[in-house]
């Protein structure tokens, strides 16, 4: 069997006016990474990232203090879903220019929830089901490519993450809705390919994160 370690991004900006860069703790949680692969011997066969920054840095960090030399490769099929556009698309009550992160926070699973409940799908530039369309397709072009017995690490987003594995344990659009708002940055998902196709062996393993105060984030 093959192997698939899905990586969520580590912290980005909030709050910043661009988002799409990683914190310095976002940095340090790449590089924590890198140093957890090293020592188990982790050498992959493909390093992919989608084509956001925060994915691309993340990639970069880890892949230097891993000590790995191959090359990235980038498919958009990895990237997250348009935040700027789902959120443009709810109502929002809070005053000001910036919400509080709990303010934020409840817009932002406001519209997320629109996005996901396929009422408005004419709404969207690319609505969830297409979402999900897109990300299974980008782990269907890894695949197909990957060596018998190798393995990938994919850089990529907590909506991927949460989308392929609701939908590898069937969970749909609810099991999406419980898993997304809990991916941990720089977090590592699992999965094996083999006979049976591709299947879940783990979500969300963070545990080289808790050796130090203050690396686990969700946001």
């Amino acid at each position: 069997m093959s192997q698939v370690l899905l990586v969520r991004h580590g912290q980005a900006s909030w709050g910043a006016d661009d988002y799409d860069v990683l914190s310095d703790l976002g940095a340090e949680q790449a590089r924590v990474l890198g140093t957890t692969f090293a020592a188990r011997g982790l050498v992959p066969d493909l390093l992919v990232h989608g084509s956001l920054r925060r994915q691309r840095d993340t990639a970069a960090a880890l892949a230097e203090t891993a000590g790995w030399s191959l090359t990235a490769e980038v498919d958009a099929g990895w990237d997250e879903m348009d935040h700027h556009a789902v959120l443009e698309r709810q109502p929002h009550t809070f005053a000001g220019d910036r919400p509080s992160r709990r303010e934020f926070q409840a817009w932002f699973e406001a519209a997320t929830e629109r996005w996901t409940g396929g009422a408005f799908d004419d709404e969207y530039d690319e609505p969830f089901p297409v979402f999900g369309e897109r990300v299974a397709a980008a782990l269907h072009r890894l695949t197909a490519v990957l060596p018998e017995k190798g393995t990938a690490v994919v850089v990529t987003s907590g909506g991927p993450i949460a989308r392929l594995t609701a939908d590898l344990v069937e969970g749909g659009t609810a099991g999406h809705g419980r898993l997304a708002p809990v991916v941990v940055n720089a977090s590592v998902t699992k999965l094996v390919v083999g006979g049976r196709g591709t299947t879940l062996v783990s979500f969300n393993e963070h545990a080289h994160l808790e050796g130090e105060p203050g690396l686990l984030t969700y946001r």
